[in-house]
């Protein structure tokens, strides 16, 4: 039984009537808290360069670049000639080299919602494809311009979902289809200047748990059709200089082997867990790339996930994950340039984080990689991998900011089957030793690793400068201690990930970081499944949850296949309806599903996106009604905010995004304690109407 179910009929009147009264009622508490929330906005804005300049991308002749501009929402793209330097800063300066690509705030007039979500550009480099998102639904309108008119052409794709890729002449563009589950099942080919109904479809996948995708290869001489579920995947690679051809499949697959590539000189670069749990790096000739031809470049390693792959010419780069932390190892190709076995090995800074970076041009003989913490700026470095010499060429600006003030630690929780789990703090330094406020973030899905990355989209650090420490447990299920990491925290073993989640919170009590009453455990989409299991968990750990479109009804939604993801899903998170232990599981952890009667709950932030495909706005909507309902003195507790007009992101632009952010860390400030006389404030009851409709 459900009493909430009716819910997802979005066509039901008092469907909409019920979210906007929610809107309404939060409005309505939010006006109250405005002088907080528009400080911290403000504080935010402080700390970011308004107008500025990305630092130049470089490719062939041509340097690329983002703008900014202090009072609009969306960004500039910009080329340069690679010759005339680097860009001004200076918003106002008249730049005769400058040339622009894409003002995405022209394209944003008259649109509540606007998203430019995919670009590519030929390989020539005179088109551009953009695909843009006007709802926040992810159905995307792609369309392409000519770089030396500054104009789009008549090509226009309706329907598309993310992925573009121009063949080698720029006369031919790849771009995938969602079935109605918004699954990419198709991708297709387009010829410029032709109808969209004469466009070739080039794979239809059947098999519902795949995901298709379409990119090229680092030197552009392949078209690289892939299909992906959870566990599985199989590539296949069209000449690009020959678009029309048959692809040829790479690999067949096999049931829990997943692999990427790379094309280098006649031969593929293969990343593969087969027989390799943390990945192994292959290489193959390319006329022949059966596996039984594959040769180890770069064995597994048990303590080292081998994460991601890029290459120049004549170096593979290869991302590595460990420890919660993660390094680069550049490795020669060609040994007339370096020794064999040469490769340059570089670690990410402590407890902070280095990622590739910029290296988009095959031909460059530099490779680009950027380090930062939690507390520590972006900084954009150079390697020669010949020599080994490093140059900074970049840091991030941030007005007003002093790392020197600020520092990031590592902590390790044990779980309850004695794990221990790794977490990453950032405080400022003169925070009072006593126990005060607390931000404890997590995911835990998909193998997704939560970086410890400083940001200004959602920073962290007004929160820190009211003594609030913040927290990142990195739990089972993502992928920070490699894919055994992962997989100790999928399927049967899901579990685990809230546990752990639990144990990092249970850790900072004990250490004398927090109080349960002064802290908040945070997450969104599958982050928000994470917090709504652990307050379930233990309701009373936490004083405040802020659970952002969060997966929380996942029984019900994994026994709809009509909905979107769901098929695909199931390799996450199980089969409820073929398999009766998956049933089980599912229902054990389920948010929705176990909220206790008669519990008094952490006082919660929900929030939601009606255009939402990834999760439904009634899974949030359903859980806060059921919360209510479960014990009255909750109904005074919880906030639930639905975007009308966005999806799975939230609103659109960087202002928009900064207000929400700010909200978000105002509700944390208000119900933790961080201001005078809110320690145990409770938030203001729902209006009659939205009891009425309860």
């Amino acid at each position: 039984m459900d009493d909430w179910y009716w819910l997802r009929d979005r066509h039901d009147p008092e469907v909409l009537k019920l979210l906007e009264e929610e809107n309404k009622h939060t409005e309505a508490v939010r006006a109250s808290w405005r002088p907080v929330e528009n400080a911290l906005y403000d504080a935010m804005l402080a700390r970011v360069q308004l107008s500025d300049v990305s630092y130049p991308t470089p490719w062939g002749r041509w340097a690329y670049y983002v703008r900014t501009l202090e009072g609009h929402e969306h960004a500039i793209s910009c080329r340069r000639r690679v010759t005339s330097g680097l860009p001004s800063t200076d918003p106002r300066a008249d730049d005769p080299y400058e040339v622009v690509l894409l003002d995405e705030n022209v394209l944003a007039e008259g649109h509540d919602y606007f998203e430019v979500s995919d670009v590519a550009l030929s390989p020539d480099q005179h088109l551009l494809a953009y695909a843009t998102d006007l709802s926040g639904g992810e159905l995307l309108e792609i369309r392409v311009r000519d770089l030396s008119s500054a104009q789009d052409l008549s090509d226009v794709i309706e329907g598309a979902h993310h992925g573009l890729c121009f063949s080698a002449d720029g006369g031919d563009l790849f771009y995938t289809r969602p079935d109605e589950a918004m699954r990419p099942h198709q991708i297709w080919r387009h010829r410029i200047g032709t109808p969209e109904g004469d466009d070739a479809l080039v794979w239809h996948e059947s098999d519902e748990r795949f995901f298709l995708s379409v990119a090229p290869t680092k030197d552009h001489r392949f078209v690289v059709l892939s299909a992906d579920s959870s566990a599985t995947s199989e590539l296949r690679l069209v000449p690009s200089d020959d678009p029309g051809a048959e692809p040829f499949v790479v690999a067949e697959r096999l049931e829990g082997i997943m692999y990427s590539l790379e094309h280098h000189d006649g031969r593929l670069l293969v990343l593969s867990n087969e027989d390799a749990v943390n990945f192994a790096l292959y290489e193959v000739p390319l006329e022949d790339a059966r596996r039984e031809r594959w040769k180890v470049l770069l064995a597994q390693r048990d303590d080292v996930r081998l994460d991601d792959l890029d290459v120049i010419e004549g170096y593979a780069l290869v991302g590595e994950r460990h420890d919660a932390t993660s390094s680069l190892r550049v490795i020669p190709l060609d040994a007339s340039k370096v020794a064999p076995g040469a490769a340059r090995v570089i670690e990410a800074p402590e407890a902070g984080v280095i990622t590739l970076a910029g290296n988009v041009d095959f031909w460059a003989s530099q490779v680009r990689f950027e380090t930062t913490s939690l507390v520590e700026p972006r900084t954009l470095h150079e390697l020669d991998p010949a020599s080994g010499e490093t140059t900074v060429l970049w840091r991030q600006p941030v007005p007003g900011y002093d790392p020197a003030r600020y520092r990031t630690a590592r902590r390790w929780a044990v779980s309850e089957d004695g794990t221990k789990v790794p977490m990453t703090l950032a405080w400022r330094a003169d925070r009072p030793s006593a126990p005060g406020p607390c931000l404890l973030y997590g995911y835990g899905s998909y193998e997704h690793s939560v970086d410890a990355r400083f940001s200004l989209d959602r920073p962290v650090h007004p929160l820190l400068d009211r003594s609030v420490l913040y927290a990142i447990a990195h739990v089972r299920g993502g992928g920070e201690l490699g894919r055994r990491w992962y997989l100790d925290g999928r399927l049967e073993n899901k579990h685990h990930s809230f546990e752990d989640f639990v144990a990092c919170g249970r850790l900072l009590v004990e250490e004398g970081w927090t109080t349960s009453p002064q802290m908040a455990a945070a997450g969104g989409s599958a982050g928000g499944l994470l917090v709504g299991a652990s307050v379930n968990l233990e309701p009373s750990l936490f004083g405040a949850a802020v659970a952002q479109v969060p997966f929380v009804d996942c029984l019900t939604t994994m026994l709809d296949a009509t909905l979107p993801l769901t098929v695909t899903e199931r390799d996450e998170w199980g089969d409820p309806l073929a398999e009766a232990r998956a049933y089980a599981w599912i229902r054990s952890y389920s948010p929705y599903d176990n909220v206790r009667d008669d519990t008094l709950y952490p006082r919660m932030l929900v929030t939601g996106g009606l255009n939402d495909p990834r999760v439904g706005y009634f899974e949030p909507a359903k859980w806060v009604q059921k919360l209510r309902a479960a014990d009255p003195r909750n109904a005074g507790r919880i906030l639930l905010k639905v975007e009308l007009s966005a999806g799975h992101g939230g609103p659109s632009g960087r202002y928009r995004t900064w207000r929400e952010w700010a909200f978000v860390l105002t509700f944390v400030l208000q119900t933790t304690g961080s201001l005078p006389g809110t320690a145990t404030q409770a938030l203001a009851g729902p209006d009659p109407a939205l009891k009425t409709m309860s």
